[in-house]
């Protein structure tokens, strides 16, 4: 049995909205990162951490089974929207996670206007779904370097020994 406090750090947009519209009243400022976190890994506990790092209140968006499927193929993903929403609401530094059902997250962003939109990698401002709405509002985007050597699909590789 799922603890509640966890259960309860899932939320829906709309509820989402009225929070954050909440916390930016009191100057909290709001931190955004998303992704599909299949299988989760060092890399995403130190992304995940590191972007709390860059605010008060950290916001944790993650694909839905399928929009997983469509962008990662049939066979994904490997645990289901509702196993990973409760993975990554039982992480200390997360404060909410929303799922998504869109490829990507921009209508969450545009709808929750964070302060600080956090993506893993080498990525460039201009690729960043979201990074305009962001920097317009008077925000910032900020990029945290992978860890090497982790990543989900190589660990599915691992586990069903290919390459």
């Amino acid at each position: 049995m799922i603890n509640k406090i966890i259960e309860q750090k899932v939320k829906t947009l709309e509820e989402l909205e009225k929070m954050v519209q909440a916390m930016k009243i009191k100057d909290q400022k709001i931190v955004f990162t998303n992704g599909c976190f299949d299988i989760i890994h060092s890399g995403h506990i130190h992304t995940l951490s590191e972007a709390k790092n860059k605010g008060t209140k950290l916001i944790v968006a993650i694909n839905s089974d399928d929009s997983i499927k469509s962008l990662k193929g049939e066979n994904r993903p490997i645990q289901n929207e509702k196993q990973r929403s409760l993975i990554i609401a039982s992480l200390f530094f997360v404060d909410f996670v929303v799922i998504f059902e869109e490829a990507t997250p921009f209508n969450l962003i545009k709808t929750l206007k964070p302060d600080v939109l956090v993506k893993g990698g080498d990525y460039k401002i201009s690729e960043i779904i979201g990074a305009d709405i962001v920097i317009k509002n008077g925000g910032t985007v900020e990029m945290i370097p992978f860890l090497e050597g982790f990543s989900t699909t190589d660990t599915i590789r691992k586990i069903l020994n290919t390459k």
